[in-house]
């Protein structure tokens, strides 16, 4: 499974950014698709996940304004993102959890939020 991640880019506060993953490869093997940050100093954490079928989670943090879905046609995950703060600022990963075990990373999309 290879991930390809696209959409970063600056913003200021308030505004709104979408992500978007593209999987290829063995795609019918992956059962969690998902999307994590990594602010500056700090530890990477999840931002949101979404089943296979169709469930989602989320941080706490993003609750109510970030919203993750996938088109399974083009087999690609987003992200949408709302109401940015500046907490927000990191770069972003996508990743894909498949056979049950294994998990693979896309490379970063860095946002930037302006306060």
């Amino acid at each position: 499974v290879q991930l390809q991640a696209s959409g970063g880019g600056s913003v200021q506060a308030g505004g709104s950014l979408r992500l978007a993953c593209a999987a290829s490869g063995s795609i019918f093997s992956i059962s969690v698709m998902g999307w994590y940050r990594q602010a500056p100093g700090k530890s990477r954490e999840m931002v949101a996940s979404i089943s296979e079928g169709g469930n989602t989670d989320y941080a706490n943090s993003v609750k109510g304004r970030f919203t993750i879905s996938r088109d399974n046609a083009k087999n690609t995950v987003y992200l949408q993102m709302n109401s940015l703060e500046s907490e927000d600022t990191g770069v972003y990963y996508c990743n894909a959890k498949y056979n049950l075990i294994h998990q693979t990373w896309g490379q970063g999309t860095l946002v930037t939020v302006s306060s």
